[in-house]
């Protein structure tokens, strides 16, 4: 599959970049599909196949066919996208075409959704007395300093030097 996909992009003019941006995939995910180190995943035939609607996906998955849809004509190959037989489109060096006009879409009104107060339950108010143990007085009562001759001294809380 990874060869019909390098013949894809090599028909619609493609760098592998390029392509990995129109079908809005990471550009890694197409490197490493044409390299062979993966193989392409659903999202990516299923993503190929929904940008690209004129390619066969009878071609596309099983190799089967022509690569483009019977109702698609031979693609050209100065055009970005294959245009069906059926559908007479000016050149264009035509003087006197004008597109047709964009039909806008109606504005979509939603439903109000009414939300309910919530009911102000009163809840008692419950006092507790909060004890604090006190804890007792702490005091130094031995000190021992190291010396690095390996030697020490221990003072007691009455401060003399045992």
């Amino acid at each position: 599959m990874k060869d019909r996909i390098r013949l894809i992009m090599e028909s619609e003019q493609l760098t592998p970049s390029a392509f990995a941006d129109r079908l809005q995939l990471g550009r890694a995910v197409v490197s490493h599909i044409l390299n062979g180190r993966n193989n392409p995943s659903l999202d990516v035939v299923t993503r190929i196949l929904s940008k690209m609607e004129y390619i066969n996906p009878d071609w596309l998955i099983s190799g089967k066919g022509d690569m483009y849809k019977p109702e698609y004509g031979k693609k050209n190959a100065n055009t970005f996208q294959a245009t069906p037989i059926t559908q007479n489109h000016p050149d264009l060096f035509s003087q006197n075409y004008v597109s047709p006009p964009i039909a806008q879409k109606e504005p979509e009104y939603r439903k109000e959704i009414i939300v309910e107060q919530p009911q102000n339950e009163v809840e008692q108010i419950i006092k507790k007395e909060v004890i604090y143990q006190k804890l007792p007085d702490r005091k130094v009562s031995k000190i021992i300093i190291y010396y690095t001759d390996n030697t020490f001294e221990t003072f007691n809380a009455d401060n003399k030097p045992l």
